[in-house]
């Protein structure tokens, strides 16, 4: 699932994206509240964790943003710990309120109980088609097609490829991609990933020597173009 992180404090965010990573989320994180808004109204956000005092854009009055156009679990983390503050964020539609400084496995906990209850008592299920261009990901049935042509993978291929259909634009380096799909250590093994990003652009690109889809960025690693 994917996490926003919208905190203007970096070793906060840091620390936060440490512990979700840990727990296998995908994280977003935003310094300040308008780049926290572009990213939700851009990306599919399953929980967001706000700041209240942040520039631009402060965490009541995003808050009062997301609340437009999406229902999602919404935690405050914050230093304001008067209770006219939190009756104010519970209010405007927040689920939970918790103050710095504060135990990040508390977080968690309280992440996981919201994400629980979310899926469970609404009408929203955890997504399950992920849609890239032509590229069509059901989960459900573990399949990717294009064009409604089914495409064939192995089970590597097809973790690379969901990994990045889920997160359109991120850039994922090689360890990461290595470390989130084979659950192992890396250890500079280049040969491996580039076979397998070779395998999966034969299969998704008209032309794979001139990739519409799966791009390399030199010297980082690989994303999935948003189309």
């Amino acid at each position: 699932m994917n996490i926003l992180i919208a905190e203007d404090e970096q070793d906060i965010r840091d620390l936060i994206e440490l512990h979700l990573t840990m727990e296998e989320y995908t994280v977003f994180k935003a310094e300040d509240g308008v780049e926290a808004l572009n990213i939700l109204k851009n990306t599919p956000i399953d929980l967001a964790i706000l700041d209240v005092m942040m520039p631009k854009l402060n965490g009541f009055s995003l808050l009062k943003e997301i609340r437009n156009i999406s229902e999602i679990p919404v935690i405050f983390l914050t230093a304001r710990d008067e209770d006219t503050d939190k009756i104010l964020g519970l209010g405007l539609g927040a689920d939970d309120y918790m103050t710095k400084p504060f135990s990040p496995l508390e977080l968690m906990a309280r992440i996981q109980a919201q994400l629980r209850r979310y899926y469970k008592y609404s009408d929203k299920k955890s997504r399950v088609n992920f849609t890239v261009g032509d590229l069509v990901l059901d989960k459900e049935s573990c399949s990717i097609s294009k064009d409604n042509n089914p495409l064939d993978f192995n089970a590597k291929e097809y973790k690379i490829l969901e990994l990045l259909m889920e997160n359109p634009g991120r850039v994922y380096t090689k360890k990461q991609l290595y470390e989130l799909v084979w659950k192992d250590t890396y250890y500079d093994d280049d040969n491996t990933i580039m076979v397998h990003i070779s395998h999966i652009r034969d299969k998704i690109e008209d032309n794979p020597r001139s990739p519409k889809y799966l791009k390399t960025i030199r010297g980082i690693g690989y994303k999935l173009e948003k189309i």
